[in-house]
């Protein structure tokens, strides 16, 4: 039953965080993926806070919880940085399919660091998964010789893949010991105080250039854009903090990571992105994955 529901709140991330990819491609390509990212993880650190509050919830007792909680926090920092750089060099068709391969690297270290086990069914569909994303990110021209990285933001995408790959590993000990909202608030706000001292040093060393995404005023719509991408990407990670409550880790990670459907979906509808065929291939066995996994 656990494995059901944890299949559940894992597509729920994945979707809560491919409408993020969406929504942050528009917002750093208008205000900088800095801004965004500031942007997004304060929005969330304020929300964690209201529900802290409001729900009377207490800080973790255990010091080394609560260093595990901020150490995951520099993490996060690292992995939403080249995540917003990523998405703002594109194409989002393929940045978002290259972070997505996160899941078979969480699948990988669970098994490795955490002692985690998969039924056969299981490790079929996490295969299948990785795979699928890996067909996606990759462009084959000329046979496997001429295989490269489609588009320039794939190198700030690997860089983000292993950031959040560790981050998933990392946060199930403490959120199974102290729960998942006080360690998501104490991470958040880790996060939030780095990226903060990263855009005030950023902008003390080197000034905004005339006509850069940067140094343009920040509208409204941008502002919202921001705000709603920060909603959206700590809804989806509340989905996937409850799940690495009752769920094992490599399920969670492997789950949640199948937003880049959404995310290619809105390349092809709203940036004008056209897949080749064998991303849709990718794309395909990441859809099938799901339910041999779920079967499992």
């Amino acid at each position: 039953m656990h494995d059901l529901q944890g299949v559940t709140l894992g597509l729920t991330a994945a979707l809560a965080w491919g409408l993020t990819d969406t929504i942050a491609t528009f917002a750093s390509r208008r205000v900088g993926s800095l801004r965004t990212t500031a942007g997004t993880v304060l929005t969330s650190v304020a929300l964690l806070a209201v529900l802290f509050v409001a729900g009377g919830a207490a800080l973790p007792s255990d010091p080394g919880v609560v260093l595990t909680a901020l150490a995951c926090g520099a993490v996060a920092a690292v992995a939403y940085l080249a995540f917003y750089t990523a998405l703002r060099h594109g194409p989002i068709t393929v940045v978002s399919p290259v972070v997505a391969t996160y899941g078979g690297l969480t699948v990988v270290l669970s098994v490795l660091l955490l002692g985690e086990t998969l039924a056969p069914g299981q490790a079929l569909g996490a295969a299948m998964a990785t795979t699928g994303v890996v067909l996606a990110a990759v462009a084959f021209d000329g046979g496997l010789r001429g295989a490269r990285p489609v588009g320039p933001g794939v190198a700030y995408a690997v860089v983000a893949l292993v950031a959040f790959a560790a981050l998933t590993v990392a946060l199930a000990g403490p959120i199974r010991a102290a729960g998942w909202l006080p360690v998501l608030l104490l991470s958040r706000t880790a996060n939030a105080v780095i990226i903060l001292l990263i855009l005030a040093g950023s902008r003390l060393r080197r000034p905004p250039v005339p006509g850069s995404a940067a140094a343009r005023p920040v509208d409204r719509r941008a502002l919202g854009l921001v705000a709603l991408a920060g909603l959206l990407d700590i809804g989806g990670f509340i989905a996937f903090a409850l799940g690495l409550e009752i769920a094992p880790t490599w399920l969670i990670g492997i789950t949640s990571s199948f937003g880049p459907v959404i995310a290619v979906a809105a390349g092809v509808l709203l940036f004008g992105e056209r897949p080749r065929p064998v991303q849709w291939l990718g794309l395909g066995l990441v859809l099938v994955s799901v339910f041999v996994i779920a079967l499992g």
